[in-house]
């Protein structure tokens, strides 16, 4: 069992890298895909450990040996990125497995999209403290130290200190689309999110595709776009998917002739009751499709 879409403290996540691994093993899970928000800072620590493990360099956690004392199974961890962009007025995910995240023109491009971001959540933080909030950017970088700001984090922040009872009223007031304290960002598009994810030599993959709420037209437009630039798979396993969605995007795959890729989008606390490998308890990602993307990916 496998699971190629996971999120750590490094984005929106509440396990740090390492933990993942140890929640990845605790799971069973053979493989999985760390693929923070617009960044890649978790990785080299994610797959670092992970290596340790295996070449016992460090020792497994006790909780996490079995009941023989036998070490684990310990998993491969994919160097992964989830980029946030915007095609037509809608918020696009796209997947990137197997990237380089080392690659020069890779990182350079990378570091100029964080930075818009980083703007971003400066004006978001100055229009919050318009409103009254106590709440400043510098507070934020403290509380949430190195990671890639999400408005997730500004939802964190306002339940931490009062200001809402809950993540959701935090979008509903403040932080939604039109609300007071929402700012716009520059975002690249699918397109080049997916050409990013080549230039790192990885698979780029569209996300989630039907949590967008696009017809069936514009869905196959968007799709057919993605494919001209480069597109190699979509997530036809996901979380929230019934059997009737995951054969509709089996048969999107199918017509443009993409691979199909699958994740939890597992967050941790910040997503109650959705657990990585599982979902929210029938999500099931089977070898073969790491097996099918490796073979794509490697030849």
């Amino acid at each position: 069992m496998i699971d190629l879409h996971n999120h750590s403290t490094k984005s929106d996540g509440t396990l740090t890298p390492k933990e993942l691994v140890d929640n990845a093993i605790k799971t069973g899970l053979s493989a999985f895909a760390l693929t923070d928000h617009d960044t890649v800072d978790g990785l080299e620590e994610a797959i670092g450990y992970a290596n340790d493990l295996k070449n016992g360099v460090c020792p497994v956690p006790e909780h996490l040996l079995r009941g023989s004392g036998a070490s684990p199974l310990i998993p491969e961890v994919i160097p992964g990125i989830e980029f946030s962009t915007e095609w037509e007025g809608t918020d696009i995910h796209v997947v990137g497995l197997f990237i380089d995240y080392k690659n020069p023109e890779f990182v350079g491009k990378l570091s100029g999209f964080i930075k818009s971001r980083d703007g971003r959540n400066e004006k978001m933080a100055e229009k919050l403290a318009s409103l009254g909030i106590g709440i400043t950017y510098e507070g934020m970088l403290s509380m949430f130290p190195d990671c890639v700001l999400t408005r997730a984090h500004f939802a964190r922040y306002l339940l931490e200190y009062g200001y809402v009872k809950s993540s959701k009223e935090a979008f509903e007031r403040y932080l939604g689309h039109g609300c007071p304290g929402y700012v716009p960002r520059e975002k690249v598009t699918p397109t080049q999110a997916v050409e990013m994810t080549l230039i790192a030599g990885g698979i780029p993959i569209l996300a989630h595709p039907l949590i967008y709420n696009l017809s069936n037209e514009k869905l196959r437009a968007l799709i057919l776009e993605m494919k001209q630039a480069g597109l190699v798979g979509i997530e036809a396993l996901y979380c929230t998917h019934t059997p009737a969605d995951e054969r509709y995007v089996r048969e999107l795959a199918k017509t443009y002739d993409l691979l199909i890729s699958g994740g939890s989008d597992f967050h941790g606390e910040n997503k109650p009751g959705l657990y990585m490998g599982s979902g929210y308890g029938k999500l099931y990602i089977p070898d073969d499709v790491l097996t099918c993307l490796k073979k794509h990916h490697f030849g």
